[in-house]
């Protein structure tokens, strides 16, 4: 049976330290239920903070890159892709995640998510305001909030393994 992809997307510069904290704990998460975990591949903000967390716990990561230049990959990921692609990689992201779980907000996330709600593909907004999740609940069915990292997991769970 073929393996689920999480993808979590998330700021990179502009993440906070709570978006951070959250993404390792997601990391953590998806890692212990057996999922792989799919980001962005840099070495900074959210896509450093879940990897980080899932190879604490001893998963498997995929790391979809911008461009080239292996010098802003993450040491924490296992399968890196070079798409050479700037911003079109958010494609491939989306497209190749089960579920999509945002984790703080920038423009390329958010782009990210347009994209995945898009493709019919389902949303978990964390650590995102009250005027993103407005935003992007105008448009889909298929998005959900949570509050922490753990109850983003369990919307993940029923969304993938249902009753």
């Amino acid at each position: 049976m073929r393996k689920h992809i999480i993808g979590v997307m998330g700021p990179g510069d502009g993440a906070t330290e709570s978006d951070r904290a959250e993404a390792r704990e997601l990391g953590k998460a998806i890692a212990s239920r057996g999922w792989v975990l799919l980001t962005g591949g840099r070495n900074i903000g959210v896509m450093e903070a879940v990897n980080q967390g899932a190879k604490e716990a001893g998963g498997l990561t995929i790391g979809i890159l911008p461009d080239n230049d292996a010098s802003h990959l993450s040491d924490c990921i296992d399968l890196p892709i070079f798409t050479d692609l700037g911003n079109a990689r958010n494609n491939i992201n989306v497209l190749s995640s089960d579920v999509v779980v945002a984790c703080g907000m920038g423009l390329g996330t958010a782009s990210e998510v347009a994209l995945a709600l898009k493709n019919g593909k389902s949303v978990v907004l964390l650590n995102v305001d009250i005027i993103t999740q407005d935003f992007f609940q105008k448009f889909a069915i298929n998005i959900a909030v949570a509050q922490t990292a753990a109850e983003a997991i369990e919307i993940v769970e029923a969304l993938i393994e249902p009753q």
